[in-house]
Order: structure tokens, then C-alpha cells, then sequence
């Protein structure tokens, strides 16, 4: 099963609501895609909305990571936010959480950005 997202603008910040698993295959591409795309017309602030998220597994991981890392690189940033208590518990016991900024909401996670 791949993901779906639905991309939306608020303001300067992209907002990627996604559904579904982000796994090995066409999930983690998926995601790749999407940011990519973003950091392409230069959107680069990019706020992954996970709160529809129903596993992830390592791939998905990686694929997150990479997608943070190339939204520094491009100037940006990539923040998480309505992340599932499971999801919120994985990134902590792989220290994740110290590298992604994690929000609550939807407009804490806006209104982190700095403009």
C-alpha cells in the first residue's frame, strides 16, 4: 500500500497532509517525490502532516531523513507535526526526535518558522 498526499500552501509554509504507509517501495518514493517537487519550484519550508500516518518502517525513516536533509540543503527546513503516540515513541527511541523540530499542530508548526 502506497501513501497518499494532499499538498496545501498556508502562507509561506508547504503543508504535505499524508495517509496511508510509508514503507519500502512506493510509500518512501512517494514521499521523495512530493518534497522534491517542493524544493524544486522553491518551497522550501515544508511541514509533513503525519497525524493520518499508519506505520512507518525503516525505509520511511530513512526517507524522512532525507527529505530533512534536502531541505537544508536547499536553504529550508522540514518540520513534523500530529504525529500518532506510536509514531511519536519511534522517532524518540531512535533519538530522531532531536533531530526533527516535532509540533503538536497545525499552527504551532506554522507559526515555528521564522519569516
Amino acid at each position: 500500500m502506497s501513501i497518499n498526499v494532499t499538498t496545501r500552501q498556508v502562507g509561506e509554509v508547504a503543508i504535505l497532509d499524508i495517509t496511508g504507509r510509508i514503507s519500502l517501495g512506493q510509500g518512501s518514493e512517494s514521499l521523495r517525490t512530493y518534497v522534491q517537487a517542493l524544493l524544486d519550484k522553491g518551497s522550501n519550508r515544508i511541514l509533513l502532516n503525519l497525524a493520518y500516518v499508519e506505520a512507518i518502517d525503516s525505509a520511511g525513516i530513512g526517507e524522512m531523513v532525507s527529505a530533512f536533509t534536502s531541505a537544508k540543503k536547499a536553504g529550508g527546513e522540514l518540520k513534523l507535526f500530529n504525529l500518532s503516540r506510536k509514531l511519536h515513541d519511534l522517532l524518540n527511541g531512535t533519538k530522531l526526535d532531536t533531530v526533527f523540530d516535532i509540533r503538536e499542530n497545525e499552527d504551532t508548526a506554522v507559526a515555528s518558522f521564522a519569516f
